[in-house]
């Protein structure tokens, strides 16, 4: 069934309702006023009923159609966002049964209720045994998720793991900058008032040694299985790194570092191969509207093992060397010499 011949058959159901609206208006101008009410409550039970039908199978209906097409359905792409994942569907199962039981709760009673001849309405204006429970009850169902929220979010803004990579990402608009620490494993120090944008976007403080090592790729290279530490900020405004596959997010607030942590699960390789996408890649969103081309504020992560990543790491300059372009050795290695044992070759110009 395609779009068009669904929404057909949806405005026509509003139509004959339309249509059953006004015949009842019609028969109550010929049958009083009474009758006519009687008749319009019976219809609106009625449809009641087709309302709440019709709305549970549809809510069935997008979750058959639409969710095998969420990120939820791939899974949590890091360890901790499996907690995520478990809060979520907790909660959704909380909230489900109490929807449920009240949206047919409210349609059943319209329906069972409605107005007939001899039945009086009951005036219900206080009963504390009601009011208490349905205080306590939501009361303690929502401090356990409150609770549960709050242990995995002290967890993965603590201190992580012992062997745990660090990587800063800084937001600007509209875009992200990464850096790593080199060899001596510590990022250099770094102030606003440093910020360059031709050699030093960033803002290092070159005298500081643990700068001179720092580098910055393109994208951010992550390692399978390896905790992850993002030391996070941001140069104008507040941005917001958002990490989808793995189920987390962080404000990037200017001044304000802020951090998280987590553990990959798969290699970029491995999920293209697990959802038959060749194109796949894992995405940074900015979850925090910060401008005219917040839309356009994408990353790329790229998960991949130790090995891939000393590989990766080796290929990259240090920021220091585009600051001090003279300084870089490869810079001042001296030009390759001519090879002069070479034949040559004489060009004749043959004179008319």
């Amino acid at each position: 069934m395609n779009i068009w011949m669904l929404l057909g058959i949806i405005a026509m159901i509003f139509l004959v309702i339309f249509q059953i609206a006004k015949a009842s208006e019609y028969v109550g101008v010929l049958k009083g006023e009474k009758k006519s009410r009687e008749q319009s409550n019976k219809i609106n039970a009625f449809l009641m009923i087709v309302f709440l039908v019709l709305g549970l199978a549809g809510a069935w209906w997008c979750n058959e159609v639409l969710a095998p097409e969420t990120l939820f359905a791939q899974g949590s792409a890091s360890k901790e966002g499996e907690q995520i994942d478990f809060m979520f569907m907790l909660t959704l199962l909380a909230t489900g049964i109490i929807f449920l039981a009240t949206q047919i709760c409210l349609f059943v009673f319209s329906y069972m209720y409605q107005e007939k001849e001899g039945r009086k309405a009951f005036y219900l204006p206080h009963n504390n045994k009601l009011e208490i429970i349905w205080t306590i009850v939501p009361a303690i169902v929502l401090s356990v998720l409150v609770v549960i929220g709050l242990r995995h979010w002290f967890k993965i803004t603590g201190d992580p793991p012992e062997n745990a990579m660090v990587v800063e990402i800084t937001g600007q608009q509209f875009g992200w900058t990464y850096r790593y620490p080199g060899p001596d494993g510590e990022l250099g120090k770094k102030s606003y008032k440093l910020i360059n944008i031709q050699n030093n976007g960033l803002g290092q403080d070159w005298k500081d040694k643990a700068n001179a090592d720092d580098v910055s790729p393109s994208k951010m290279y992550l390692i399978k299985d390896k905790p992850v530490k993002l030391v996070i900020g941001s140069k104008d405004v507040i941005h917001d790194v958002g990490l989808p596959h793995f189920r987390l997010k962080m404000d990037a607030v200017p001044g304000i570092p802020t951090t998280l942590w987590f553990t990959p699960k798969w290699t970029t390789k491995e999920m293209q191969i697990k959802l038959n996408k060749p194109d796949f890649e894992y995405e940074i969103v900015c979850d925090q509207l910060c401008g005219a081309s917040h839309y356009a504020m994408r990353g790329i992560i790229e998960v991949v093992t130790q090995q891939e990543y000393d590989v990766a790491m080796a290929k990259l300059k240090p920021n220091y060397y585009a600051a001090f372009p003279d300084k870089d050795p490869a810079a001042s290695q001296p030009a390759a010499k001519a090879d002069t044992t070479a034949p040559k070759t004489v060009a004749m110009v043959t004179k008319r």
